[in-house]
């Protein structure tokens, strides 16, 4: 198994259980709760797939539909444990983007796009399954609001081509990339770090 696929994998799995974690807390019924799980996983990478006119992954591999059901069966039955890890939605949905940014970069090369191009597949991989979920749960989506989110995925784009140009093999720059993303969105929430707001305070205080 490549590492290529062992990433897209985790991400589906990590992404499965944001999305059942955001279902339960609208208090979904089964059915509800798995298409929250689904969209969330694949909702972007369909999106990407469809873009660069490739073959959309989990219909021609029923691999990743497995790890979805499995994900959220295995969310739903230690929901109560995972209620425990302190906000365990956020922990899922920054490993997930993480994963996917590095996925959707490897595609967009794959198929011969440009660094800019390759770098908004992988962002819009990570992010738009998110979009998705949040969306159907009635809620802002995350990349919408000042939250460091879809620049977290741009940033860990960039920083794939950059350590393209070292010495490094293709499995360390996969690995630093996908950090780097982690990092930036952990250092984001932890320092209560956002992008600039272009509203002024007597905007913001209007109804």
């Amino acid at each position: 198994m490549s590492l290529f696929l062992i990433i897209d994998i985790l991400g589906t799995i990590s992404f499965s259980i944001s999305g059942v974690l955001t279902a339960l807390k609208k208090r979904m019924d089964p059915f509800g709760i798995l298409i929250i799980a689904f969209v969330t996983a694949v909702g972007g990478g369909t999106l990407r797939d469809v873009l660069i006119d490739a073959d959309i992954t989990w219909m021609r591999n029923l691999t990743f539909v497995y790890v979805i059901l499995g994900s959220a069966v295995f969310a739903v039955v230690l929901r109560r444990w995972l209620g425990y890890i302190r906000r365990s939605l956020f922990l899922f949905d920054t490993i997930g983007i993480a994963l996917y940014t590095v996925v959707g970069v490897e595609k967009g090369i794959a198929a011969g796009f440009p660094p800019i191009i390759c770098i908004a597949l992988g962002t819009m991989s990570a992010c738009f399954g998110g979009v998705i979920r949040d969306i159907l749960c009635n809620e802002i989506p995350i990349i919408f609001r000042k939250e460091i989110y879809a620049t977290a995925c741009i940033l860990g784009g960039i920083a794939y081509f950059l350590l393209l140009k070292t010495t490094l093999t293709e499995d360390f720059v996969v690995i630093i990339s996908g950090s780097i993303v982690i990092t930036v969105r952990l250092l984001a929430v932890v320092f209560k770090l956002s992008l600039p707001s272009i509203y002024t305070k007597k905007e913001l205080t209007e109804e």
